[in-house]
């Protein structure tokens, strides 16, 4: 459930980055997705780690 929620907002921020990145207008668009998007990579990067239910390969 964890890594669903973390993948569906990394999948939005990418969104909206690229949408601010496309439409010249809304680069401020593009800086808030491009923060939100590696905010939310670390975040899901250290909880993951203690996850004791992640299988380990």
């Amino acid at each position: 459930m964890f890594w669903k929620i973390v993948g569906a907002l990394i999948v939005i921020w990418l969104a909206f980055t690229v949408l601010g990145f496309v439409i010249e207008g809304l680069f401020w668009l593009a800086i808030i997705g491009g923060v939100l998007f590696l905010g939310t990579a670390a975040y899901g990067a250290i909880k993951g780690k203690d996850d004791p239910k992640r299988l380990r390969s």
